[in-house]
């Protein structure tokens, strides 16, 4: 690790009080020394990754962490902390934190390093040897695993292994005679697991989560092997191994890949957390599971048992969780096809005018020193990545349903919704008809010669078959109507129904800022781009405008009143400014972690004034995203811009009424900041 933490990379008096302030106190350092180059771009990586799920361990540790371009080379920072700070652990605050930068593009090599790291922290010693340092130049080669010079005080922490995708436990698969750690039984013969452990980032978690697995398993005499499906890739289990598998633990909080492959075996579905925090109790509930004779069918995204009962894992969530997920694998692959179209659409014609859309092919009338071919070469492009919107949209709705298997009822689903004019609503209904027909097929048990060839012939060809059967005879008409019937409605919004549709598409737009309702919102508005018309142009500028407001609102505010927030969200203000204009509103989400109560309804209201507005004055768009910058494709532009300003004014002054107000009934702040090293709350 001699690359990746130095000296001057730790801080064995981390003064920090909140994790934000941690992250910032340490990734200055990293840019100081050159591996950061945009402290706020970074900072805003790791707050996203924290915002997917806590990054506190119980035994007092965070791991913030994150891939960014906005790294140079991988990185670790240590803080010790005499307080803690919380980092969302059950057990309380952590006093051990690493900061884990990787480049968007990290190479294996220092993933595996990186990973090794994340090993060690499940050994007390590791971690009590840090606790006791006290020259930041031993902590720095304690945690790189040299041998510490003579001065230092630590003892000397365990080689890292080498961190393999695969990590093995019970060297000999013999039992433990007497108690056992953890409460994992003594096994009575050579019980044998398989896991899988993946996290979103694929850096830390996914790999302290094999480690503990693997530890528990030795204590309780266990046969375990873990695949680590690390975004940098996994190399996988040997089927040998799952074949030979008495049970299956999978411990993810991201999509476990090729699951087929543990068909028909007793599968214990959790999350990461879960295998670092609790893995006697997962191996346990894998034993009992095969006792029971729990044997498994995938016929979901996750398992569900034969006998008939609950589904694993994911599929204990609430029907309506579940239909959100679906839904949102399907809108998140059809984004990029309606940012590459909507833009390529948009820009020629800002090239050649509008009615540059009826112009002949390229392929036979092009020249190229004519403006206008190459905004018909744009539109037609961008025409071309339209086409795949609905079908692309219900391929990977009953992708997330049922895996592979499903894409190609999907991709036929979708395209007949098109096909017969049933639009976006079509794709929907389509992915979701397909996903269920091909749960339903993969419930039926098989003879085991025939399971090779149902994911690549059987189960296509007859949910295609029947999915389109569907679609021709017995919905598509329904849907068809429905889908005109919307788009007349759209078409023929005035007066108070737009603005009414403006204030909804705001308020989702504004709650989760990034979420699950702004997702929802977004979807609706570049559904209508795919065969646009003058009422789902309207609410693509409303949905934009009121997109933008959040940001904006905090970076006007921390300017405007920045005595009312702490030096890290003034900072954070400043890149507000162009998250904002950029139609990120993500930008917000700083803010609205650190006072929710406050900033969500101030940009929920600000949200609903701009989409009212925009509504009302009639603005359009036919972009899907850009922004200020895509401002000179805006229907009535000076008007746009006056409903984001009319927005961003209210979310404004209420969320500073609101701060004002709240601090008057706190004590009184000092008259000046003291100056720290780390940022103060």
């Amino acid at each position: 690790m001699s690359e990746l933490i130095t000296a001057a990379l730790v801080d064995l008096d981390l003064s920090a009080e909140t994790k934000q302030d941690a992250a910032r106190s340490l990734a200055e350092r990293m840019v100081a020394e050159g591996r950061v180059t945009d402290l706020d771009g970074f900072l805003a990586d790791v707050a996203a990754r924290e915002a997917q799920m806590p990054t506190g361990l119980d035994g007092g540790i965070g791991i913030p962490h994150c891939r960014s371009e906005h790294v140079t080379a991988p990185t670790l920072a240590f803080g010790r902390s005499g307080p803690g700070i919380d980092f969302g652990a059950a057990d309380g605050p952590a006093d051990l934190v690493f900061l884990i930068a990787a480049p968007a593009g990290a190479d294996d090599d220092h993933l595996t390093i990186l990973s090794a790291l994340a090993r060690r922290l499940m050994d007390p010693e590791f971690t009590e040897a840090l606790r006791a340092e006290r020259d930041p130049g031993a902590a720095a080669a304690l945690i790189r695993g040299e041998k510490a010079e003579p001065a230092g005080s630590a003892p000397k922490a365990p080689t890292p292994e080498a961190s393999a995708p695969q990590a093995s436990a019970a060297d000999d698969g013999t039992p433990v005679d007497g108690p056992v750690p953890g409460g994992v039984a003594p096994a009575t013969g050579p019980f044998r697991i398989v896991a899988v452990t993946s996290c979103p980032t694929g850096i830390a978690h996914t790999y302290m989560a094999a480690e503990s697995l693997a530890a528990a398993a030795r204590a309780g005499g266990v046969v375990l092997d873990v695949e680590t499906q690390g975004s940098a890739g996994f190399e996988r289990l040997d089927p040998a191994l799952i074949a030979a598998a008495d049970a299956v633990i999978w411990a993810h909080d991201v999509e476990v890949r090729e699951k087929a492959r543990f068909d028909g075996k007793p599968i214990v579905d959790t999350g990461v957390k879960a295998g670092i925090n609790r893995p006697a109790e997962l191996i346990a509930e894998a034993r009992q599971k095969a006792e029971r004779g729990e044997t498994t069918t995938l016929a979901t995204g996750a398992a569900a048992r034969q006998d008939g009962g609950a589904t694993a894992g994911g599929d204990h969530a609430h029907f309506g969780v579940r239909l959100r997920t679906y839904l949102m694998s399907g809108v998140s692959y059809m984004v990029p096809f309606v940012a590459a179209g909507g833009l390529l659409i948009a820009l020629s014609f800002a090239i050649g005018g509008y009615e540059i859309a009826g112009a002949k092919s390229v392929a036979d009338h092009f020249v190229w020193g004519e403006a206008a071919s190459w905004a018909a070469l744009l539109n037609q492009i961008g025409t071309a990545a339209f086409a795949f919107l609905v079908p692309v949209l219900a391929g990977y709705i009953a992708y997330g349903m049922a895996d592979r298997p499903a894409l190609v009822p999907g991709f036929v689903g979708g395209t007949i919704a098109l096909t017969i004019n049933a639009g976006f609503l079509g794709g929907l209904v389509a992915g979701l008809l397909a996903g269920a027909v091909v749960m339903a097929i993969q419930r039926v048990k098989v003879h085991p010669t025939l399971r090779g060839i149902m994911p690549v012939l059987v189960i296509p060809l007859i949910a295609s078959a029947v999915v389109g059967f569907l679609m021709f005879i017995v919905v598509g008409k329904p849907i068809a109507s429905l889908q005109r019937a919307l788009t007349d409605g759209l078409n023929g919004l005035s007066g108070s129904n737009a603005i009414i549709l403006g204030i909804v598409l705001g308020l989702m737009m504004c709650f989760d800022m990034g979420g699950p309702l702004n997702k929802v919102a977004y979807a609706f508005a570049v559904g209508g781009l795919a065969d646009p018309t003058p009422g789902s142009l309207k609410v693509m500028a409303a949905v934009m405008a009121a997109g933008m407001v959040p940001p904006l609102a905090m970076a006007l505010a921390t300017t405007v009143r920045g005595r009312l927030f702490s030096r890290t969200e003034r900072e954070n203000g400043r890149a507000a400014w162009v998250l904002g204009a950029s139609f990120i509103s993500e930008g917000a989400i700083p803010f609205a972690a650190a006072d929710p109560l406050r900033v969500i309804p101030s940009v929920m209201a600000g949200g609903a004034v701009t989409g009212a507005l925009s509504m009302a004055f009639d603005c359009t768009l036919r972009a899907p995203h850009g922004g200020i910058f895509v401002v000179p494709l805006i229907g009535n532009p000076f008007l746009y811009l006056l409903a984001i300003a009319a927005g961003t004014t209210v979310a404004t002054t209420l969320v500073v009424l609101l701060k004002s107000l709240g601090r008057n009934t706190e004590a009184p702040a000092p008259a000046a900041e003291t100056p720290k090293i780390s940022v103060a709350a």
